[in-house]
């Protein structure tokens, strides 16, 4: 790189960190200073400019301060004590974020519970935030109610029509006061409690509950309104869900700390994002790397450029679909981000890196608490040198991103989940002298020469196949890059008489895919010990609330195409891809194929 495209490259990037960590480095766990506080100031300042428009109606930031006050009141009409949990299970609404302010502003915690979910996944989330008290709407309520018997008798409140034993939270509301409450009912708290919990993905199992304090909230919030640069003049459309940390506190933060405004959808439609981003003259919006890969499998169209778009933010974007973010639709500016929403560890890529989550220079890598040691995929555990310590890796070297526990840094705070044991699971001890600790992301990245980062995989995610480590994103990347395949979900199974597991791939497929033709591409794309052996074709991915792919039950059905009606083919030696036979399954049962 020459010097001069080297020397600009730095300002940028030095200017973008220096806006983000303006807005945090004062951020402390043990300041009174609360995000409600934050949030107060905001409106303060921007009072009658308009916080959010939703479906037609707009909140100025004076109205969301009058409709989180009526909240906080609420909690203190119902007893609700500082400390305890209130349980809010509604989709995307106006009222969504002056639910979880309101409550905070008399110390009561908002466990954010993903609005999809049913059954035992609901009842355990509910369970194990302890929540007294239950808001839902006209969308949520069933869904709660036939849960309800097996929790622990919480009070059920709703905006739709009541039945039975629950209440009004409509005319409940309607009786509270629009004042602000008593700064001196937050007296004696510090940015170290909790204001939130907000739950895992569940793509493993069921969803955890991380506890999000104030600082960590201010963190999410102050941190994205520094990093997008965002003005009054931004409107924000944010599709993603509120009870995400993505959507919920980085795209909310965004507009809010600036005094932008928030384009507020009730959930994500490939058919209509575009249109809705012209209407409402959009100048950014909010992603997860799959809203994205879902926008450029739609059909191309005149209007694709037609926006008023200045930069987008999110994190996941893989690099193909990233580059078909700016050639197509002309997005003039990507901010990728990396995070967790339990972790300590938190990048941005600052330079526009297509495919790379960060980049830490060398004379800044003493600022950053990040570091990414050597990793065995067959025991899922860092590698320890023969002093017990772990080992960073080289260049080019995949291996887990780990974080820095403490240090005096709010940012490198490691507050964890509800459930103790789950916590302490994430911490890894004894990592580079004895006595340190270090959050571990569960994330599989690589550096390459220029200090650039990039995701590679999951743990777990990531197998063994032919005594090689074999990176699922990879893998998708490649697939999703042959003609007709929409979507790509890989993961490995296992092969009796085989060590390690086999490649498997569900595709979404369109009229053009040919699956006669897909053995040549991988065979040119991808080394042969990551070519899937088993192909297995469905209409849609299942995925998580937030996009997020879920991959347990596939591996569980493994390649038996009596567990599922959708046509699942393997890679039969000389043959190219045929369809899963009883034969099949026989010759792979007896060990007959050469694998």
């Amino acid at each position: 790189m020459r010097l001069k495209t080297r020397i600009k490259r730095e300002v940028r990037f030095l200017r973008r960190l220096h806006r983000t960590l303006s807005r945090v480095n004062s951020i402390s766990n043990g300041s009174p200073n609360l995000s409600v506080d934050d949030f107060e100031e905001a409106v303060d300042k921007h009072r009658d400019r308009p916080a959010i428009i939703f479906e037609g109606v707009t909140w100025t930031y004076a109205d969301l301060d009058h409709a989180a006050n009526r909240f906080a009141h609420w909690a203190k009409d119902q007893n609700i004590r500082r400390g305890q949990t209130v349980a809010l299970v509604m989709p995307n609404r106006i009222e969504y974020v002056a639910i979880w302010l309101g409550l905070a502003k008399v110390g009561v915690i908002t466990a954010l519970i993903n609005n999809q979910l049913t059954g035992p996944a609901l009842a355990h989330c509910l369970t194990i935030c302890k929540a007294a008290h239950i808001l839902a709407d006209e969308e949520t309520i069933d869904a709660v109610e036939a849960v309800k018997d097996g929790l622990n008798h919480p009070a059920i409140w709703t905006y739709g029509q009541v039945k039975g034993q629950q209440k009004s939270l409509a005319n409940a509301l309607r009786s509270a006061s629009s004042l602000r409450p008593d700064r001196a009912l937050r007296a004696g708290m510090t940015a170290k409690d909790s204001a939130l919990y907000i739950f895992t993905s569940g793509t493993t199992g069921l969803p955890k509950a991380a506890r999000i304090s104030h600082a960590r909230v201010q963190l999410y919030m102050r941190g994205f309104a520094g990093s997008t640069g965002s003005v009054e003049s931004d409107r924000i459309y944010l599709t993603l869900p509120l009870y995400h940390a993505t959507g919920g506190l980085c795209g909310v933060g965004a507009a809010l700390m600036n005094g932008g405004v928030i384009l507020l959808s009730r959930r994500f439609h490939a058919s209509t994002f575009w249109k809705e981003i012209r209407e409402q003259d959009a100048t950014m919006f909010v992603y997860i790397g799959e809203l994205c890969r879902y926008l450029v499998n739609q059909a191309p169209g005149p209007e694709d450029r037609d926006h008023k778009l200045r930069l987008i933010f999110g994190n996941g974007l893989r690099a193909d679909v990233w580059q078909e973010m700016i050639d197509r639709f002309g997005v003039p500016d990507v901010l990728e981000f990396y995070g967790s929403t339990e972790g300590n560890v938190s990048l941005f890529n600052f330079d526009g890196k297509v495919g790379a989550v960060a980049r830490i220079p060398k004379y800044l890598r003493g600022r950053f608490n990040v570091r990414i040691v050597k990793f065995d995929v067959e025991t899922e555990e860092p590698v320890r040198g023969p002093d017990g310590l772990c080992i960073e890796t080289a260049t080019g070297e995949v291996g887990e991103c780990i974080g820095k526990i403490g240090g005096g840094n709010a940012r490198f705070d490691y507050t964890g989940y509800a459930d103790k044991a789950a916590s302490e699971k994430k911490i890894m001890r004894d990592v580079f002298a004895k006595g340190d600790a270090y959050f571990r992301t569960g994330d599989l990245m690589r550096r390459d020469s220029e200090q650039f980062l990039y995701f590679v995989d999951r743990i777990g995610d990531t197998f063994r196949w032919k005594g090689e480590n074999v990176a699922t994103s990879e893998v998708a990347a490649a697939l999703t890059a042959f003609e007709g395949v929409k979507e790509a979900n890989v993961y490995g199974v296992k092969v009796p008489h085989a060590e390690g597991r086999a490649g498997m791939a569900l595709l979404v497929v369109d009229k053009t895919f040919d699956i006669a033709k897909l053995s040549d591409h991988v065979d040119r794309t991808l080394p042969a010990y990551a070519r899937p052996l088993f192909i297995r074709l469905a209409k849609e991915i299942v995925v998580t609330g937030t996009f997020k792919q879920r991959k347990v039950e596939l591996v569980e059905a493994g390649y038996d195409p009596g567990l599922t009606k959708a046509p699942t083919y393997f890679r039969s030696p000389g043959k190219g891809f045929v369809k899963v036979t009883k034969t099949t399954l026989d010759k792979l049962a007896s060990g007959t194929y050469r694998l």
